[in-house]
């Protein structure tokens, strides 16, 4: 479906935004629909919004793909389910002292937070106890906070997790309720919705996102940021497709830069106070706009993604120094100094 643009007051959006009122529907379509040469000024309607809740401050989020492949679901982006030829690395659990091994490096490219992910439907006793014991092992080393991705979560094996010292879970709604059954038929979006409650249940901050590129609609778009905000979510992070040959999406391919601006800057505008992270696909999409994606969002992963790479973490960290934006400590505070001191890799993290 295709929608006729009318101009719209994209500083008047950001005022109901900040205000606490949920933009139209109509006004939601606008953002998605306007030409190119409105970027700038929904750019800047989107970074009004942000720097009042984030100010000038960057997340960095590190990435940890320790368990790969051999996941019995259907996810069609998924290069690790079942139904994939992709050509990928499979390994169980790695061992602890890779995964400390991971979180140092973490910690030494300033990311203030671990995500610790594993593929699968849901983790077995034996898998979980390993992933809580890796826990308490980078909570005790590192000033790092760890947020766990591993799949359908109950209650009680969210609140284990809670005390093993996991500040946040990951469980991505991934699409709009509507068009879920086009991407995965193995579960169901109530399935994933679900976690996310259990998650907040047991008192650990949520963090749920999705991808766009799948082939979904522009009120695909809005309705997935619309359950995120009645979910209460705290972070979100916005995945753009990346089509992996071997997967029964390798075809689609419907992102360009303006557009994925676009979408980050509907999802400043309707998630206000959220911590809005540009994830997988960022360097292929937005390539030499990367930059132009933090005045809506105000967190980045460093580093590589589940099964595709990320670029150098020393340009991700030059990236935000030149744009004038500060690095967030684990604790929330502005990080002082030079963000490039200290670090000497030259390839990805």
């Amino acid at each position: 479906m295709t929608y006729e643009y009318e101009f719209r007051d994209w500083d008047a959006l950001a005022g109901q935004s900040l205000a606490g009122e949920i933009v139209r529907r109509d006004d939601a379509r606008a953002v998605l629909a306007a030409p190119d040469e409105e970027l700038l000024a929904q750019l800047a309607a989107a970074y009004r919004v942000r720097r009042h809740h984030w100010q000038n401050r960057v997340r960095l989020h590190f990435l940890l793909n320790a368990q790969s492949g051999h996941c019995p679901e259907d996810c069609h982006y998924c290069s690790q389910s079942a139904i994939s030829t992709a050509e990928i690395a499979k390994y169980p659990l790695l061992a602890r002292e890779k995964i400390l091994a991971a979180a140092e490096r973490a910690a030494s490219v300033k990311a203030g937070t671990f995500c610790l992910v594993i593929s699968g439907r849901t983790p077995g006793e034996r898998v979980f106890q390993k992933v809580l014991d890796a826990v308490r092992a980078i909570r005790s080393t590192y000033d790092l906070r760890v947020c766990a991705c591993l799949g359908l979560l109950s209650e009680e094996q969210a609140c284990r997790l809670r005390d093993a010292g996991v500040t946040q879970v990951n469980h991505n709604l991934n699409t709009s309720e509507r068009f879920h059954a086009e991407v995965c038929s193995t579960h169901t979006f109530d399935d994933r919705r679900l976690t996310v409650e259990h998650v907040r249940a047991a008192g650990l901050k949520t963090c749920s996102g999705g991808i766009v590129g799948m082939g979904e609609s522009h009120d695909d778009i809005i309705d997935l940021a619309l359950s995120l905000r009645a979910l209460e979510v705290r972070s979100v992070p916005l995945n753009f497709l990346i089509p992996i040959a071997g997967t029964p999406f390798a075809d689609r391919a419907a992102l360009d830069p303006r557009r994925c601006l676009r979408i980050l800057c509907l999802f400043r505008l309707l998630l206000p106070s959220q911590e809005l992270r540009i994830a997988g696909g960022r360097e292929v999409h937005l390539r030499s706009m990367q930059v132009m994606g933090l005045y809506p969002a105000n967190s980045i992963f460093i580093g590589d993604y589940l099964t595709t790479p990320g670029q150098a973490a020393r340009d991700d960290l030059e990236m935000i120094r030149d744009a004038g934006f500060v690095l967030e400590a684990p604790d929330g505070s502005p990080l002082t100094g030079d963000p490039l001191e200290g670090i000497t890799e030259t390839v990805t993290a």
